[in-house]
């Protein structure tokens, strides 16, 4: 049985990409959340700056945050320029928050920022996953069908 493909959003320049998250979890629900930004964090991502790797969200008091995420200090930015690592409040609606909350508290999953880009309009977003953590096994079950998909895709293209 296949598996569903994941939504496509609009992603016109993608600024941050957790490769890694694909690997370490099985990833089941997506979401696109708006961030608040200070006005040198968007500059500094339109640099094409920033990090997610090491980063995730969480749900506190009906509100989700975007932890550990790194967007450097602008260069030009002076005295006005934000602290790089700080929680950045995403914005979604109530409906999705409860949709994850429910996901996060009863399922034991974790809210992984994929990927952080600037749609068609020009405004930042951030690419959510509701995941599900791999083991070591599941890990070598994934990299075994892989590796038998291109086997097979390879057969495939010598018999015709």
């Amino acid at each position: 049985m296949s598996r569903p493909k994941p939504i496509e959003f609009e992603k016109t320049k993608i600024v941050a990409e957790n490769r890694r998250a694909r690997h370490e979890y099985f990833l089941e629900q997506f979401f696109e959340a708006g961030i608040a930004l200070t006005g040198t964090e968007v500059k500094s991502l339109r640099f094409g700056e920033g990090t997610i790797a090491e980063s995730y969200a969480e749900i506190r008091d009906g509100q989700v945050s975007l932890i550990n995420a790194n967007i450097p200090e602008f260069s030009h930015g002076n005295r006005f320029n934000h602290e790089p690592r700080r929680p950045r409040k995403l914005l979604l609606h109530e409906r999705e928050i409860n949709k994850m909350a429910q996901g996060v508290n009863r399922e034991g999953m974790t809210l992984i920022p994929l990927a952080i880009y600037f749609n068609k309009r020009g405004r930042a977003k951030v690419e959510l996953a509701l995941a599900k953590g791999k083991k070591l096994h599941d890990k070598r079950e994934t990299a075994k069908e892989r590796d038998w998909k291109r086997d097979q895709a390879r057969i495939m293209r010598e018999r015709g």
